[in-house]
């Protein structure tokens, strides 16, 4: 009886080999679950930080501003002292802060890196929150005194928004300065 008793508690490696087998594939299975959740959360984060550089760079490439109307100048008789320039929004463009728009300009002997300005929304009402939407069109009255642009001398003007490319104004001064002139 000791003889079958022996067999009967030996040792059998047999049903112990599928069982552990069976716990290692789940292992496996469980640790690729997750690796493959951390690598396409790691591919959805990429595609989209790289969905914002593309809009980003299309906002900074397209012009977001646009001329609306007539370059008008004024002078005090031998020098130009403002420029007036009517913007708008190019079709389908964001809103621009006029507040954030930054103003640029330069003749064939000066430069002036940031010339000042006054705004006025004409179309279709003044706006409250300082933004250019849909339709809006404001008249910038940039004071160019600083340049002392004469008579038929050209100068050029950078209208820099906070985002969008930058609108580039070339006009030449007439051969008679007026204190009111029409330039185009």
């Amino acid at each position: 009886m000791s003889n079958i008793r022996s067999k009967k508690f030996a040792k059998n490696d047999a049903a112990f080999t599928g069982l552990e087998a069976a716990i290692v594939l789940i292992a496996f299975v469980v640790v690729a679950a997750v690796f493959s959740y951390v690598m396409l959360g790691a591919g959805f984060f990429t595609s989209q930080k790289s969905k914002e550089v593309v809009h980003t760079g299309v906002d900074q490439a397209t012009s977001s501003i646009q001329l609306s109307g007539d370059l008008v100048a004024q002078g005090d008789g031998t020098e130009l002292t403002n420029i007036k320039i009517t913007i708008g929004l190019t079709a389908g463009n964001n809103p621009v802060d006029v507040s954030k728009i930054t103003v640029a300009g330069r003749t064939v002997d000066a430069y002036a890196s940031t010339l000042t300005y006054t705004s006025d929304f004409i179309m279709p009402d003044v706006k409250a929150n300082g933004l250019i939407e849909g339709t809006d069109k404001v008249e910038l009255t940039v004071d160019v005194s600083s340049l002392n642009v004469n008579k038929n001398e050209e100068l050029w003007l950078e209208i820099k928004p906070a985002t969008g490319a930058i609108l580039n104004v070339h006009m030449t001064a007439p051969p008679s300065i007026e204190s009111y002139m029409v330039l185009y």
